[in-house]
């Protein structure tokens, strides 16, 4: 049994059984990882994988049972080389922060120059994805830290940790009617066309159990992933905006006005996770830091090694 060999067990799971993808993501060739699947049933003595001919279909409960301590095995590795590097080389080398475009645009910004400033000479790979992208990344080990507003808090394989408390806003086109009123309503705003962002995306499901909650039902006109989208089209006049409300600057957004609207949305809650388990290195949690000064290195191991035994 060799490391290679449980790589291909998980990749053949995460590519849908399809070997030749396997082979093109571990960069070896399709042959060699159906040789190696075969090698290792024949040294464990039984199947991981159901097969329908020479195709791969999914996994025999042993296949299952593997997974788990592939995985786990995969993460401990990772760990013992993180380990080494945190010793022989303190301030270099990579850390990944995967995340939305509206927390990567927004608010990390002085996190990140701040961070660049401690750390030089470590590369700060930051991914912007889904928070199920999110999630993934990090349940895979290929993320060191994940920040979002949705999903996070609801892994049992992740810890998380508040970062900040926002809420939603509304924008309008600086000339727009809903200016003109004295004490303007989230009714008011439902008799116009909405621009917000997709579902899943920077506490939507707020804004539509606010609407909900209210009695309305708005028209969604436009959805998008981020703000800037949304702030283009609500400056060109195609409906009212509601927007994260960091992602508004007066200086900035000279097209645009904050409607005066007793902000009937509640406050979300961004969070920061990582996983269970996954050996960070001293400006990983110098990172985490940076976001929330409570977060210091010593609390964060201690709950860490609190919920790893959990």
């Amino acid at each position: 049994m060799n490391f290679q060999q449980l790589r291909i067990v998980r990749e053949t799971v995460r590519q849908g059984y399809n070997l030749t993808e396997v082979a093109n993501s571990l960069y070896t060739s399709q042959p060699g990882v159906s040789k190696h699947i075969r090698d290792l049933e024949e040294e464990l003595g039984v199947e991981l994988f159901v097969r329908k001919g020479k195709r791969l279909m999914g996994l025999t409960d042993p296949g299952k049972e593997l997974l788990v301590v592939v995985e786990r095995m995969l993460l401990d590795a990772r760990n013992i080389k993180n380990l080494a590097e945190q010793y022989s080389s303190r301030d270099v080398g990579q850390l990944t922060v995967v995340t939305t475009h509206t927390q990567a645009r927004y608010s990390l910004p002085e996190v990140v120059n701040a961070f660049k400033r401690l750390f030089p000479k470590v590369h700060l790979r930051l991914h912007q994805g889904s928070p199920k992208e999110i999630t993934q990344m990090l349940l895979d080990g290929q993320a060191d830290i994940g920040i979002a507003t949705e999903v996070l808090g609801n892994v049992d394989d992740l810890v998380t940790f508040p970062y900040y408390q926002w809420k939603h806003q509304v924008v309008v086109k600086n000339d727009h009617p809903l200016l003109q009123l004295d004490k303007p309503t989230l009714a008011d705003v439902a008799e116009y066309p909405v621009i917000t962002y997709q579902e899943g995306f920077t506490g939507r499901i707020k804004i539509d159990e606010t609407f909900t909650a209210h009695g309305l039902n708005p028209d969604i006109a436009i959805s998008a992933l981020d703000a800037d989208v949304i702030k283009t089209y609500v400056e060109l006049g195609l409906g009212v905006g509601i927007i994260a409300s960091m992602a508004f600057s007066k200086s900035k957004d000279t097209g645009l006005a904050l409607l005066n609207l007793e902000n009937p949305f509640p406050a979300n809650t961004t969070s920061i996770a990582v996983r269970k388990g996954h050996y960070l290195r001293s400006f990983a949690y110098k990172f985490i830091e940076l976001c929330n000064t409570d977060l210091n290195e010593a609390r964060l191991q201690s709950v860490l090694n609190e919920r790893l035994v959990d």
